[in-house]
């Protein structure tokens, strides 16, 4: 968890309207805001919503009424390439490594815009050395590590743009909780290391809420509490409904 830094959000979400039909909206009035330097976590039920604001923010669905705000920027229905330009890069909820590819080669699709060969070398060399864990395993093919090995390869992919901003749509899926574990400890690491700013959902809503700065619920398409990541854990009513009592 980051000192929370004062000033402008890096992120604003105002009052989104968005679902997968032009009819049918899934969000509805959804606002949230992430500060330079935060970790952010969304949590709530299955069918909140949550998945439906990244695709939104990203690009991937219409944003029918409302502001997202990057940056000082209007970036309302940019499109997923646009946002990776302006420094949002985003780590999926199903694994997306390539598997027949190695873990630099997989590093270096996270490029995929940039031409300069040695600008991708060096962020090569960074990344592997913020995890250590990937470097021993540079010429591995990515299908052969373990299922926390890969989601950490998609973490450091996410980071070689250098984003501003790195959307996380629930780092723990499908992991042993041990694993889970380890990947929290990782994006605390990188927050408290290089500053990194983080949007997250996250089913796991305990683990998510313990290394956030604030922390957002989402029911029904709609916020329904926010606070610090302290406050949500110590609230009774989010506690009994996403935090098993």
């Amino acid at each position: 968890m980051s000192m929370m830094s004062n000033g402008r959000p890096l992120l604003e979400v105002q009052d989104i309207y968005s679902g997968y039909q032009a009819d049918f909206d899934i969000i509805k009035g959804v606002s949230l805001h992430v500060k330079p330097g935060e970790i952010v976590c969304v949590i709530g039920p299955n069918g909140a919503g949550k998945s439906t604001v990244f695709k939104a923010l990203y690009g991937f669905l219409n944003v029918r009424q409302g502001r997202v705000l990057f940056d000082d920027r209007d970036i309302t229905n940019i499109r997923p390439q646009e946002a990776l330009k302006a420094g949002i890069t985003i780590v999926p909820q199903l694994r997306s490594v390539f598997p027949d590819m190695t873990v630099a080669e997989n590093l270096e699709m996270g490029m995929y815009l940039e031409r300069d060969k040695k600008r991708i070398k060096q962020r090569i060399a960074y990344i592997l050395e913020l995890f250590p864990r990937l470097a021993e395993r540079k010429n591995q093919k990515a299908g052969t590590m373990s299922g926390g090995e890969q989601r950490m390869l998609e973490i450091g992919r996410a980071l070689m743009w250098e984003p501003k901003l790195v959307l996380m749509d629930e780092p723990s899926a499908g992991l042993a909780p041990l694993i889970t574990k380890m990947i929290f400890r990782g994006i605390d690491r990188l927050n408290k290391e290089i500053g990194l700013t983080v949007l997250m959902i996250e089913q796991n809503a305990r683990q998510g809420l313990e290394i956030s700065d604030r922390g957002y619920v989402l029911e029904l398409g709609q916020n329904s509490y926010e606070g610090t990541g302290e406050e949500l854990l110590h609230n009774e009513e989010v506690r009994r409904a996403f935090l098993g009592g």
